[in-house]
């Protein structure tokens, strides 16, 4: 997303997770004071709340991602189920969406997925640089470079707005092709998000802010995230073929890095909290209902 509309998501979701956070933080706490199971280190496996406009009954119930088989299981599969499998996930994710519009198809819910090949990769990276809200959002965010003035070279009227957009549209189709196609390609290196699902809010934001410059490799390893800081440096270093004269240069281009991290460690932190947003607001929804229902005072949150 561009930078003016991130700023915007990243406030609203901070406003909106903290209290949510401290909601669920106490419903765990009272959870594990009543059972005594070690809970695992892993992520643990969440139904996924996003919305979904594709479903596969064979696969999954509407609005969850596909169960993983346990760990004994896995080993024994074949290659080529392992392939079915990784593509079945595939498929469920690129279904997901946050409010119903907004992307999330490189978000992996219950924190493990086969790995993606290649051609999943290139795959993956094109649905979503081709959704339609990744037109719309760079068409808001050349709007407000228009409003602000910030390449007077391009001059106003409708040249220089569709240059204004051509750049805005190119700078993220550059840096997502680098660094969720090609460079996770060559490196071994998976390009979506593993979501953690459980802990304090300060160690799942901690979490989600990590992943821009660290990442799991095909191997399920932790590794720096390659990919994605060579990637937004080679998208910044492109963009100097189509920025004005005056805009062009090294500071152009770490600029550009680092504006495109920040929007990525933002992104990170909405697939992380809008599930738990998301079924906060559902089970509040739910317990008025229930109150309706019974004729009883409606609860609070």
């Amino acid at each position: 997303m561009p930078k003016h509309t991130n700023l915007l998501f990243a406030i609203l979701a901070l406003c909106v997770c903290c209290p949510c956070s401290r909601t669920l933080a106490a419903q765990q706490l009272v959870a594990i004071s009543s059972d005594s199971t070690t809970l695992p280190e892993a992520p643990l496996p969440q139904p996924s709340t996003y919305s979904s406009s594709v479903t596969d009954q064979s696969d999954a119930q509407p609005g969850q991602q596909t169960a993983t088989p346990p760990a004994t299981a896995r080993q024994n599969e074949t290659s080529e189920e392992r392939r079915e499998r990784a593509a079945r996930e595939l498929k469920q994710e690129e279904s997901q969406r946050m409010l119903g519009f907004l992307p999330a198809f490189n978000s992996v819910i219950g924190g493990h997925a086969e790995p993606l090949t290649s051609g999943q990769k290139f795959h993956l990276f094109f649905k979503g640089i081709v959704d339609p809200y990744q037109f719309a959002i760079v068409a808001v965010d050349t709007g407000l470079q228009e409003a602000e003035d910030s390449y007077p070279e391009y001059h106003h009227g409708l040249p220089g707005l569709l240059r204004n957009y051509a750049a805005a549209y190119a700078d993220d189709f550059d840096g997502n092709l680098f660094g969720n196609a090609i460079l996770p390609s060559l490196l071994h290196q998976d390009p979506r998000y593993f979501r953690l699902g459980h802990g304090s809010f300060t160690h799942r934001l901690l979490y989600s802010a990590s992943t821009t410059v660290r990442a799991k490799s095909d191997s399920g390893k932790w590794q720096p995230n390659y990919s994605n800081v060579f990637g937004n440096l080679i998208g910044g270093a492109i963009s100097n073929a189509y920025y004005p004269q005056a805009d062009r240069g090294l500071e152009l281009t770490v600029n550009h890095a680092i504006t495109v991290t920040a929007e990525g460690a933002i992104g990170a932190l909405l697939l992380e909290f809008y599930p738990d947003i998301a079924d906060h607001y559902k089970r509040r929804k739910e317990r008025k209902a229930a109150a309706l229902a019974a004729g009883a005072p409606t609860p609070q949150p």
